[in-house]
């Protein structure tokens, strides 16, 4: 992806700290998110535009890539076996493909809080725009978040660590189809994911 002024904007939006947005990205379009504060987890879902029974599917998507962290000439793969994004440029190069998205259950499950909302509540509004609920969210990727697995195969005991984005990290997504793209800017205060303190994004298409 060229530097931003070098290909025309056609949608310039700030996402405000924990809310939801989706729009649907034309093949050949670049979707950029930009982590404006730094340290801020942004989950992420996409389907096939034309017919959102297939969409993103993690288990051939680290197939394919061989490796459990995505970044630049990786793909995200459908569950059809069809590139549906490929990352075509990235600044922070930690982005997440197995810990899902947090929820008001898993916060109670894991934190003990009762009745605090996660990316998966962002999810079903953002997804309820386009007909679509709650049997269509998948493990999602996690941008800017890093998720360490240990030798044997354990993850770290909180499972996020730190974010590692800086201010200004951004994240490239060539659409290789027409595909609707759902995000949850991350409301995450109970594990590093948003550290502790969510912050707004910005989301251009080119």
């Amino acid at each position: 992806m060229n530097e931003e002024g070098a290909s025309p904007v056609v949608h310039d939006e700030i996402v405000a700290p924990g809310a939801p947005w989706s729009a649907r990205v034309r093949r050949g379009q670049v979707l950029r998110i930009v982590d404006l504060e730094g340290e801020q987890g942004v989950d992420f879902l996409c389907y096939d535009a034309a017919d959102p029974g297939e969409r993103y599917y993690a288990p051939n998507t680290i197939k394919k890539s061989g490796t459990l962290r995505l970044t630049t000439g990786h793909a995200l793969y459908s569950d059809r076996g069809r590139a549906l994004f490929t990352i075509v440029a990235d600044s922070c190069g930690h982005h997440d493909t197995i810990a899902g998205c947090c929820s008001a259950p898993s916060n109670a499950m894991l934190y003990g809080v009762e009745g605090v909302p996660g990316c998966r509540e962002n999810f079903l509004t953002a997804l309820a725009e386009h007909g679509l609920g709650w049997t269509d969210i998948v493990p999602n990727v996690n941008f800017f978040c890093a998720v360490p697995v240990h030798e044997g195969g354990c993850l770290a005991e909180r499972t996020f660590v730190d974010g590692p984005s800086r201010p200004g990290d951004h994240v490239d997504l060539r659409a290789e189809r027409d595909v609707l793209a759902i995000v949850s800017n991350c409301p995450q205060v109970n594990n590093p994911a948003a550290g502790g303190r969510p912050t707004p994004i910005r989301i251009q298409i080119f």
